[in-house]
């Protein structure tokens, strides 16, 4: 295909999906499963006039996918407006951690006794295919940040958190398929990787964009500035991003940290100023909501609630589009490449982690937690692979292993993950649609 189709491809697909999606949200097709079926069209199964080797395009598809899976730590971070000790973050701890721990040993074993491959190799399959995906679990996170559903919450932390968790089980793995693990590797891998990487992503994100936040609402009310905020977003993950590198830290913890510390930080402001139409005894409401971004007068923008609101604003109108192309752009690639790297063995994998590995490790770590078994069982289930599974295969391509090696997992982790594009995305409505249905059947029935 040259450049001119793929453009008009893009543009039918984006078409369909802005005039149909109305009708989508009422059905089991998501517009991921568009993407991805397309891909099956235009690729060696059917059309033919498409194909892709994700062995030999791995440097590029690490970039892409690490892009998208930046942006949309960012975007969830800044949607999370609750506090930071309730339930639903205890859940979302424990489900980014113990439940994504067990997830990987789980995923290794069966990878080593069913598919025959090294433990190395075992435990680098179950690093890469753990973590849920923020960009593609759009359907179960919170819609924005006046979204405090618990099940949602706890999804999105739980997202936002073990892509950076999993990183250091993934360089353990591949350090172990180079046969570099003496004692003072084990020791340097642990110092670095664990002890040193996650806290310092979480610093150094959630302190940049406390000080950009405040600062530029700082400058912005002084000035009367009521120019657009875009550019400040991109600046706070590409500084975020950089920093983290640059100090060796978990550059994902790193980006949701920075859009937490901006939402913090948009918390403090409308505490100290608040805005006057909000009643004194209620919860101040998300700041974006209270301003009209297409309407900026010079004096609300003298107003610190009204001034970190726009920014905000513009944060989330930068990261929402941008989230959703990357994600149709490599869903429909994803799709091309499930012709050349389908496997049996695949969806095996895949049927023990949706329907064993995870719901059992889910319902292991939230044991004593306070939530109900259904919730239990729910968040066991919608544990969506996508963006993230690719990165980790990209990155293990580039970073050591085999052509031969890098083939082998792509045939697995493909199939898992289109297997859960197609899973997921069709159960996910029905099942959220029996969740709103039974509160409001509960909230019916408990007398006011």
């Amino acid at each position: 295909m040259n450049i001119r189709e793929w453009l008009l491809l893009a543009g039918l697909l984006l078409l369909a999906t802005s005039l149909l999606g109305g009708w989508m949200r009422k059905t089991p097709l998501t517009p991921f499963a568009l993407y991805a079926a397309t891909g099956i069209v235009v690729g060696p199964w059917v059309a033919e006039v498409a194909s892709i080797d994700l062995v030999k395009g791995a440097w590029l598809i690490e970039r892409i996918t690490e892009v998208a899976l930046v942006v949309s730590l960012f975007v969830g971070g800044l949607r999370l407006r609750v506090v930071w000790h309730g339930a639903s973050w205890r859940a979302a701890l424990r489900l980014g951690v113990p439940a994504m721990l067990l997830t990987i040993a789980g995923s290794a074993v069966a990878a080593h006794y069913l598919l025959g491959a090294t433990w190395p190799i075992a435990l680098l399959l179950g690093a890469a295919i753990a973590p849920t995906d923020p960009v593609l679990a759009s359907l179960v996170s919170v819609d924005d940040a006046g979204d405090d559903d618990e099940l949602r919450v706890s999804l999105s932390g739980e997202a936002g958190i073990n892509d950076g968790a999993t990183l250091p089980l993934l360089l353990l793995a591949l350090l172990l398929h180079a046969g570099n693990m003496d004692t003072h590797a084990w020791g340097w891998w642990l110092l670095r990787d664990v002890v040193w990487a996650i806290p310092a992503g979480a610093a150094i994100g959630f302190g940049l964009a406390q000080v950009i936040g405040l600062l530029a609402t700082r400058l912005k009310v002084l000035s009367r500035d009521t120019g657009p905020n875009d550019l400040l977003a991109l600046s706070l993950v590409a500084l975020s991003y950089a920093a983290a590198q640059y100090l060796h830290a978990s550059v994902f913890i790193a980006a949701f940290a920075a859009g937490m510390g901006l939402r913090h930080a948009e918390w403090r402001i409308v505490s100290r100023h608040p805005n006057p139409e909000v009643e004194e005894s209620s919860i101040h409401p998300p700041a974006e909501l209270l301003v009209n971004p297409h309407k900026r007068e010079p004096d609300e923008a003298a107003k610190p609630a009204a001034s970190i609101g726009l920014v905000v604003s513009d944060a989330l109108t930068f990261g929402d589009p941008f989230e959703r192309l990357i994600a149709a752009a490599l869903l429909v690639l994803l799709g091309i490449a499930f012709a050349s790297y389908f496997s049996v063995e695949g969806l095996v994998l895949a049927a023990l982690l949706f329907f064993v590995i995870r719901p059992a490790a889910v319902l292991i770590s939230t044991v004593a937690c306070g939530l109900s078994m259904p919730r239990r069982i729910i968040l066991g289930w919608l544990g969506v692979r996508g963006i993230g599974s690719l990165y980790y295969l990209a990155y293990a391509t580039n970073h050591g292993l085999s052509a031969e090696e890098s083939a082998s997992l792509a045939r697995w982790i493909v199939t898992l993950v289109v297997a859960s594009v197609a899973l997921h995305g069709m159960s996910t409505q029905p099942i959220m649609t029996w969740r709103a249905a039974r509160i409001a059947a509960r909230s019916k029935s408990t007398p006011q």
